[in-house]
């Protein structure tokens, strides 16, 4: 894992070198963008966009700006500026100094695979349990919550205004972290078995991809075909 360094108000990841020509890639007879090393969990130099590619910044002169003059010409560019590392500080809600930088494109990533893991999970358990498509239980749900074929005592509409502010609370809580490995493995009581290794850390991210494709393999299941996950498994299987 890449090691951080502390400063005051900010913390600063180094980076590690490429591991070499053996590295392995999501692409065979590919080369590994400069900005991806393969020092980061899953890391197989997968960017074809360019996406977490470090911005460039222009270095522009100040403009004439002489009021007696006919024509103010603009500030000429004079150089540019590339920062080579990802900034964390706690004076907003967007922690990271770069909006499109690579550190919180790793974070998005992570967050939105556990979700998924989540997701995906729940989705098959409901429809194993009650044989209740995941998109119909959102409906019922709507109409009178239940958990385990007891009636909760409020509605969907609660529901959400309390998980929104219980996740807004956290979210504070994880904002205020500028260790950018506390914020993505805390440790302590998130995890008691001490889990958080590298092996681990890369097959979380792994399985995080998994499920998200997943997730939206359901949606776009049921919106083309009306079947839930379930029921999609099962006209796949008999379709052979």
């Amino acid at each position: 894992m890449a090691k951080t360094k502390k400063a005051t108000g900010t913390t600063k990841v180094s980076v590690k070198k490429a591991r070499g020509p053996t590295d392995p890639l999501w692409l065979p007879n590919t080369e590994r963008p400069t900005w991806l090393d393969g020092s980061l969990p899953g890391d197989r130099g997968f960017d074809p966009l360019g996406l977490s590619k470090p911005v460039e910044y222009l270095q522009v002169d100040v403009d004439a700006l002489d009021q007696n003059a006919a024509v103010n010409k603009a500030g000429r560019i004079i150089g540019t500026f590339t920062p080579n590392v990802d900034e964390v500080s706690t004076d907003s809600l967007q922690p990271y100094s770069e909006v499109f930088g690579l550190q919180r494109f790793r974070e998005c990533e992570l967050m939105h695979g556990r979700w998924a893991m989540l997701g995906a999970l729940g989705v098959l358990a409901c429809e194993f349990s009650t044989g209740t498509t995941w998109a119909d239980a959102i409906g019922l749900e709507y109409g009178q919550p239940q958990y385990a074929n007891f009636d909760l005592p409020f509605d969907i509409n609660n529901l959400a205004v309390a998980n929104s502010v219980l996740m807004l609370g956290i979210e504070l809580l994880r904002n205020s972290e500028t260790d950018l490995e506390k914020r993505l493995y805390p440790g302590g009581a998130f995890d008691p078995l001490n889990l958080a290794t590298d092996n681990l850390k890369e097959a979380e991210i792994k399985h995080g991809r998994l499920a998200m494709v997943a997730c939206f393999g359901f949606a776009v299941q049921y919106l083309t075909f009306g079947n839930g996950a379930l029921g999609s498994i099962s006209a796949f299987a008999k379709s052979f």
